[in-house]
């Protein structure tokens, strides 16, 4: 074997951007990253437990640092993260459940998306009215 042929690189595919080249995994990165904000919110509650089981005074210091201007922002960013994540899964919601059939028909993707939709703002209303029932 020639020694030069052993010493010849093979052709490697760049992988810089790879994801931009695509609108479709644009939009699962972004999903993907918005993975990211269910994750910081979800520590946030648990600190908020944790402070919880420590006292009053600890909760009432860790409810003092959400009302910061810092945490407000974040708190918005984090929301505006989680509407995105939560519509992207709404979105793929009729691809990755195995097919549905009504009356012998099958039942639209932008069906299951509305219905999607619908049930959690249905969710959202009754656990608000629950809320709020407790607090009057």
């Amino acid at each position: 074997m020639n020694h030069k042929a052993t010493l010849r690189r093979g052709y490697v595919r760049p992988m810089q951007g790879w994801w931009r080249r695509d609108p479709f995994f644009v939009k699962y990165m972004i999903r993907e990253v918005t993975a990211v904000a269910v994750l910081v919110y979800a520590i946030i509650l648990m600190v908020g437990v944790v402070r919880l089981s420590q006292g009053e005074a600890a909760f009432n210091g860790w409810l003092a640092a959400l009302q910061t201007p810092g945490s407000i922002l974040l708190h918005l960013v984090l929301l505006v993260s989680m509407v995105v994540h939560a519509k992207s899964w709404f979105d793929i919601m009729p691809k990755t459940m195995p097919l549905l059939f009504m009356g012998g028909h099958r039942v639209e993707g932008s069906t299951i998306t509305r219905t999607g939709y619908l049930v959690t703002i249905i969710a959202t209303v009754l656990v608000l009215a629950l809320v709020w029932g407790v607090r009057s």
